[in-house]
């Protein structure tokens, strides 16, 4: 693969991160995969992008894993929400047990295919893994069902439909589905 799978890691990213989110909110897909639309997104100072990129860095309770190309571009990204059971989640239902939330899954179109989706996944599996406190029994993440092929791309990193499903806030008629991977043994 040519891509370098890694955390942000540095403050002084924002400008990659924003760039980045901005290119997700473009997809044709961004209106049932994401709850920002590029418009809202635009209008945002520095200040947002700037503090959304020190709490990836941080990593205290969010990890944003991006995969970068040879020459420096980021080509896809994925992001990890702890969310502690019984807490109050921003959109989805509130969590039963201690668990990692899959938010932010983009690949650009030109790296999709190559397996660098499946690499994004595989890091923040292994970072969920890794808490100790709290320890996530659960990463969970959620699809629309307009969506098959996050959903494919979901079964294939090992999700599976958990029966859970929510309507999208503020979206039109349909339904979200729950999709979990569940800690491994050991």
């Amino acid at each position: 693969m040519d891509y370098v799978i890694r955390p942000v890691r540095d403050a002084d990213e924002w400008p990659r991160v924003r760039e980045l989110r901005l290119a997700a909110l473009q997809d044709p897909l961004a209106d049932i995969a994401f709850l920002e639309t590029y418009e809202k997104a635009l209008t945002q100072p520095d200040s947002f992008w700037q503090e959304r990129t020190d709490r990836a860095v941080a990593g205290d309770d969010v990890r944003q894993f991006v995969a970068e190309a040879r020459d420096g571009r980021w080509v896809g990204s994925v992001t990890g929400i702890v969310e502690r059971a019984g807490a109050e989640a921003h959109f989805a239902p509130s969590p039963e047990v201690d668990q990692v939330h899959v938010v932010g899954v983009f690949v650009r179109p030109e790296a999709r295919g190559t397996g660098v989706a499946q690499e994004l996944f595989g890091a923040a599996l292994d970072w969920a893994w890794s808490l100790t406190e709290p320890r996530a029994e659960q990463v969970r993440l959620f699809v629309h069902e307009r969506n098959g092929r996050a959903e494919a791309l979901y079964a294939k990193a090992g999700f599976v439909r958990s029966g859970v499903t929510m309507a999208p806030p503020g979206g039109p008629a349909a339904k979200e589905y729950e999709m979990v991977a569940v800690r491994p043994p050991g």
